[in-house]
């Protein structure tokens, strides 16, 4: 549920001595495509590239796991599986979103904010606390407009409710949605580098990661490499957390980690079989 509507291109004013030499040959060959990067049609190109490839192992995870029961036990609601309508519904919602309301937006700030991509790298330090800043702040931006989208009824039915028509989740789903909320935790996703000042590289690179983590939460699947597998003392909630949100509605309304839904006493743990 996290689309790339812009990135921020403020130059940090690095100097010589603060570039991050590790990163500088990664941030060339950016660079050396920056006038496509600068056009219109990035955004819109990058998003979906970016989500249909990290999509595709999960669409073909679903289509071997109808016949191999080795992966199907790695699903968390192992009776349901997606038709080829449903995920070509989902790709359809998709697309639409994407051409009707993101790409204008696209325009708009191609027009109105032309990009200015800095010569030097970020520091790695510096890229790696910027992501976890931007993840964090978009956890709660997402966890309090979740929260409101099923506490206040009239949110529900008429914004949030398109989003929960499937309550077994599959990867397609992920940006399964309205306009409403497509462009809203888009706004969340391009906002938070620009508030918290960060360089085009590490934007791009947060836009990635949002979007695997957030395909990861709906594919519905608890692998033994999942993301909420690798973090420690169960501080992020991954996909049995999200899907156990789809199955109850009431619940796990965070979308990565777990400490405002503990804060708040709407978390519920969900033990997979694959435990």
């Amino acid at each position: 549920m996290s689309s790339a509507v812009g990135y921020n291109a403020t130059h940090m004013g690095s100097t010589p001595l603060e570039t991050g030499l590790l990163l500088q040959p990664v941030w060339d060959l950016v660079r050396a495509k920056q006038q496509w990067m600068k056009s219109p049609f990035f955004p819109v190109t990058f998003s979906l590239v970016v989500y249909s490839t990290f999509c595709l192992p999960y669409i073909a995870l679903d289509l071997l796991a109808k016949k191999l029961p080795s992966l199907r036990k790695y699903k968390i609601q192992a009776q349901s599986n997606p038709s080829l309508g449903m995920m070509a519904s989902c790709v359809a919602q998709t697309l639409y979103n994407h051409l009707v309301y993101i790409f204008p937006l696209s325009v708009a700030h191609w027009y109105w904010r032309p990009v200015q991509l800095p010569p030097s790298a970020p520091e790695l330090h510096r890229l790696l606390l910027d992501i976890a800043a931007c993840l964090l702040l978009f956890d709660f931006q997402y966890f309090v407009w979740h929260l409101l989208h099923h506490r206040v009824p009239w949110l529900y039915r008429t914004f949030h409710k398109v989003h929960h028509k499937y309550t077994a989740t599959f990867a397609l789903a992920t940006e399964y949605s309205g306009a409403w909320e497509t462009l809203s935790l888009g706004f969340f996703a391009a906002i938070n580098p620009v508030i918290l000042r960060c360089h085009p590289l590490t934007t791009l690179l947060f836009f990635v990661c949002n979007i695997w983590l957030s395909v990861e939460d709906h594919s519905g699947y608890d692998l033994p490499w999942s993301t909420h597998r690798l973090v420690p003392f169960g501080l992020y909630g991954g996909a049995p957390h999200h899907d156990l949100h789809h199955m109850k509605f009431k619940t796990n309304y965070a979308p990565y980690f777990t400490h405002w839904d503990k804060l708040l006493g709407t978390y519920s743990a969900l033990h997979s079989k694959s435990q």
